[in-house]
């Protein structure tokens, strides 16, 4: 069942019952409607009281129909809502824990709503780059008031239903619950208190109006402009608001109906739809079924208390996890520690860290000199120099000294966590995190699967990822995994295009007016360009017959590492981040194009984008045919939460299918005929190719 009925006394009870958070999806509609007209038929009956089971009112559209022609289907969510309208009998909405998007909507058509306090009541749809669709830019003004509605609409973000009621004026809320467990039994008494009580209510007759009209309205738009420049629904929330406060209610409903469709098309509200779905995908492994056990992890150890070590175990202070953190020395472990203490106790002095909290997140960690001592770890995370002699010594002594059925997990960003394996006796227990610098800022953690690691481990791991609020990505086994796989062929394109006329600042700001958030130079000096370096001279051992640009050797040569010298392909000032271009730096690339008889020419940033996006797509295609990462979305999660790919392009692969893949292949043959870039990369990846041939997308 997806809706439960039952009678009590005099009053029906409709409560919703599609978990986790009741969506309304179609089953749960002709349930709802069904429930209504059996209501209504019964002489019996006064009034009827829609709630919902569990830990939900509702959340709002079933997300298994989402973009589905079942999400329209008759009845639709307005169908229902009208339904209501027209019940001959008054139906009291009684809200609790969560009540969101059509949830909120399905309420709003109620005659009566009763909350419980503690409710997160919010609409959401603009986070999909839509806006609500059943009456809620119309009906929410009407019960909150224009200005408050609106910016619940524009933000999407939740507010707790005791606030709202606290509103002057409001008529959201008829009553409030004294609690989420009398609930129930404060709403029967509410509905026979109303049950007599003609005409009944509706919020489609509550007055509308701003008292500053269209100068209010102008000012919305110019605050909402400025902050939603690459997103067009936020715009669109305040034009359909607006016609909530100058139009009559059914036209305003027409005019919310029509920007709903229109916004429903466009590229970026599909990205957004697109990230939502590929969010949730990531965490599903094809042959990890999700009732597979899980490890307890109460406590962990992390080897090395430097900037990564550091970042990775305030990840897990902040989840409430204790934390053993080992270094060599005591001066180093000082360090650490310090620099965990800096950091919570900046976010203390910004008010978004009580002090209680920091007590008790610095009261979880504990450090030691001694490997004997994490003996009574659940799992260890390695987060020490990135050279595949250390990682062995560390896991040597961990395999030695690590209780049975410990997680045994290396940080490493490229190395084969194959041989990290193999360098103990228990290679199920083996995983690679990859996490991302800041450790306790960035979203993504890189989940690296070896050959021989167990399925309860992977299980694990990607619980425990949600619990430290990352974004996991499960990759198999190769050089860079998934995410410093692909950016190494954007860098390499980066190379080619200096050598043929480019200069550093015109590529990142072709690429950052793209949308990303730093060009491929600017990501260089932060990263360290000594870090690719390092990589290039294992390349030319490694592939000879790989073709590279020398540019950014000569750059390394001259000890231009990056922003920890305070030079690379731009000069920094201590203290800022601002990247300011260099002269002699340009001349460097200049001699060296003179040097290789290379006659510069002008580059469009359309074609610097394309090069450098493109190279993601062909060699993220070569890592699914690989069986690195398992779906495409994956991909675009990687580069989303790692590598600052624009949200609203929804990923290198999502955005691929947008331009559309016959497209990226005829631009990528074209990009083969150049004689100064690599012809053998620019072959598509067969399965981009045969994509392609049969129009098909990748996600």
């Amino acid at each position: 069942m997806t809706a439960d009925y039952k009678v009590h006394g005099d009053i029906a009870v409709i409560t919703l019952n599609n978990p986790p958070v009741n969506g309304l999806g179609y089953a749960t509609r002709v349930a709802l409607t069904d429930g209504l007209s059996k209501a209504n038929d019964d002489v019996a009956v006064k009034a009827i009281v829609i709630t919902g089971a569990g830990t939900a009112f509702s959340g709002g559209a079933d997300i298994k129909e989402f973009g589905s022609p079942k999400a329209l289907q008759e009845p639709n969510l307005l169908s229902v809502i009208l339904t209501i309208e027209n019940s001959a009998k008054p139906v009291i909405a009684a809200i609790h824990s969560v009540c969101m998007g059509g949830g909120l909507e399905l309420s709003l058509g109620c005659h009566y709503r009763i909350a419980a306090p503690g409710c997160s009541v919010a609409l959401p749809e603009v986070k999909l780059g839509l806006l609500p669709g059943a009456g809620g830019t119309q009906r929410l003004p009407r019960a909150l008031g224009v200005e408050p509605a609106l910016n619940m609409i524009v933000s999407g973000e939740p507010v707790k239903s005791e606030l709202l009621a606290m509103l002057p004026g409001q008529q959201l809320f008829n009553k409030m619950a004294s609690s989420a467990e009398s609930l129930l039994s404060e709403a029967l008494a509410y509905a026979s208190e109303v049950a007599q009580i003609r005409p009944l209510p509706l919020v489609r007759n509550l007055p509308c109006k701003h008292p500053q009209g269209d100068a209010y309205f102008q000012f919305a738009r110019n605050m909402v402009g400025g902050m939603s420049k690459n997103f067009p629904a936020p715009l669109k929330c305040v034009d359909a608001v607006e016609a909530a406060a100058k139009k009559k209610f059914d036209d305003g409903l027409l005019t919310e109906r029509e920007l709903f469709i229109n916004l429903m098309w466009t590229p970026e509200s599909r990205s957004l739809r697109h990230i939502f779905m590929a969010q949730r995908a990531a965490s599903k492994i094809p042959d990890v079924p999700a009732d597979t056990p899980q490890r307890a992890i109460n406590a962990i150890a992390v080897i090395g208390a430097g900037t990564m070590g550091g970042g990775i175990s305030m990840n897990f202070l902040n989840a409430g996890i204790a934390v053993k953190m080992l270094e060599m020395k005591q001066d180093a472990l000082d360090r650490g520690v310090a620099t965990i203490r800096k950091n919570y106790e900046a976010q203390v002095k910004k008010g978004k860290l009580k002090q209680d909290k920091y007590e008790q997140r610095i009261s979880l960690l504990s450090t030691t000199l001694s490997y004997d001592d994490l003996k009574d770890a659940d799992m260890v995370i390695e987060a020490v120099f990135e050279e595949i002699g250390v990682k062995e010594a560390v896991f040597k002594e961990l395999d030695r000294v690590m209780k049975p059925g410990a997680i045994l997990a290396s940080n490493t960003s490229t190395l084969d966590v194959n041989k990290i394996a193999s360098f103990t006796k228990r290679p199920q227990d083996v995983v690679g995190m990859h996490f991302f610098s800041p450790a306790n800022v960035m979203k993504l953690l890189e989940v690296i699967r070896g050959a021989k690691t167990a399925k309860d481990v992977l299980a694990t791991v990607m619980a425990l990822a949600k619990k430290i609020k990352k974004t996991a990505v499960v990759s198999g086994v190769c050089d860079g995994f998934i995410g410093n796989r692909m950016i190494e062929q954007y860098g390499r394109q980066g190379g080619f295009l200096l050598d043929e006329g480019c200069t550093p600042a015109q590529v990142d700001k072709a690429v950052e007016k793209f949308g990303f958030a730093m060009g491929p130079f600017r990501m260089g000096d932060l990263a360290g360009n000594d870090i690719g370096w390092a990589i290039r001279k294992r390349r030319y051992l490694e592939k000879p017959n790989m073709k590279y640009s020398k540019t950014a050797d000569l750059l390394c040569e001259k000890g231009r590492f990056g922003q920890k010298t305070g030079a690379g392909w731009y000069d920094y000032v201590a203290g800022k981040r601002d990247a300011i271009p260099n002269a002699e730096v340009v001349k460097m690339i200049e001699d060296h194009r003179a040097s290789l008889g290379i006659t510069p020419r002008k580059i469009s940033d359309e074609e610097i984008v394309q090069r450098l996006v493109y190279s993601l797509v062909n060699e993220a295609a070569h890592i699914l045919e690989d069986g690195i990462a398992s779906k495409a979305s994956d991909i675009d999660m990687v580069y989303l939460m790692g590598y600052g790919f624009p949200i609203w392009r929804g990923g290198p692969m999502n955005y691929a299918d947008e331009v559309g893949l016959f497209n990226v292949v005829q631009a990528m043959h074209r990009f083969a005929q150049n004689p100064l870039d690599d012809a053998r990369f620019w072959q598509p990846a067969p399965l981009l190719a045969k994509l392609a041939a049969e129009g098909k997308t990748f996600n």
